[in-house]
């Protein structure tokens, strides 16, 4: 959407028509909230804006065939290191030598899937944060093979889709879950202690640090399989991080299957 809006020709590849209509009818949905606020008085003008926005995108379920004509390919598939390896492997030989490959990987290692290319330097991360269209950060993630020139470009990209880019070497979580899945694992070792209540927890972070959330609301939002599955990860790569420490209670929300507001119950319930 934010590429498209921004006059880039985008391409859009997923697993079936039917993915991508529910896809397309988002973008288009989400274009309207746009709309109301940034052409509040100007109704044809956001009409119109739509209209272009929607022009620059076409939809296919087969990237091999699409790759062929592209500059740049945005890989933001399941977080699953093999998955994503056959993919990188697969378009590797069909994309023309100049196109530049990124991953939108949270937590996965960027020089482990630039390794299943030939194209180790044209090869990074472009990390963009949910909502996306709201969200103005984006982490470009640079490896030791990255060229100055692929890294240069993906700033540029970034500055061009309207977002601010930030870089960072290929460490653990980047910069934001670095930081940010460690603090709210953390919230839950604070609540298993029984040392405060999950409802107070929330309200004291964001009254006294100022967020939008609180850890275990952001931990039913982001689902807690996802961060069950980050902080294992990193836990596999640094063992003796005590950052890194698998926490009893998360797992066991995960075995029972409240994964989150995705599954209608986690650490809160949702209608």
């Amino acid at each position: 959407q934010v590429a498209a809006a921004t006059g880039h020709t985008v391409v859009l590849v997923d697993q079936s028509d039917e993915i991508l209509k529910k896809s397309t009818k988002g973008i288009e949905e989400s274009l309207k909230r746009v709309t109301k606020k940034k052409f509040a008085d100007k109704p044809e003008a956001g009409a119109e804006f739509i209209d272009k926005t929607l022009k620059n995108i076409t939809t296919s379920t087969d990237a091999v065939a699409v790759v062929h004509s592209t500059d740049l390919v945005i890989e933001a598939i399941v977080e699953n290191q093999e998955i994503k390896n056959e993919l990188f492997k697969r378009l590797d030989k069909f994309a023309p030598e100049h196109t530049i490959f990124a991953s939108n990987t949270s937590s996965l290692q960027i020089t482990q899937l630039a390794n299943s290319t030939t194209r180790q330097d044209r090869f990074a991360g472009l990390h963009f944060f949910n909502p996306v269209p709201m969200m103005k950060l984006v982490e470009v993630i640079k490896t030791p093979m990255t060229s100055q020139k692929t890294f240069e470009s993906l700033m540029d990209f970034s500055k061009a889709v309207g977002k601010s880019p930030v870089s960072c070497k290929d460490t653990p979580g980047f910069i934001v879950n670095r930081l940010l899945v460690p603090y709210m694992v953390e919230a839950v070792r604070l609540f298993e202690r029984g040392d405060a209540s999950k409802e107070d927890i929330d309200v004291a972070m964001k009254l006294g640090a100022g967020y939008p959330m609180g850890p275990f609301e952001l931990l039913d939002y982001v689902g807690l399989d996802t961060s069950k599955y980050i902080i294992d990860g990193w836990h596999s790569l640094e063992p003796n991080n005590p950052l890194f420490a698998p926490s009893p209670l998360l797992n066991k929300l995960v075995e029972e299957k409240k994964l989150g507001r995705k599954t209608g119950e986690g650490f809160y319930k949702y209608k």
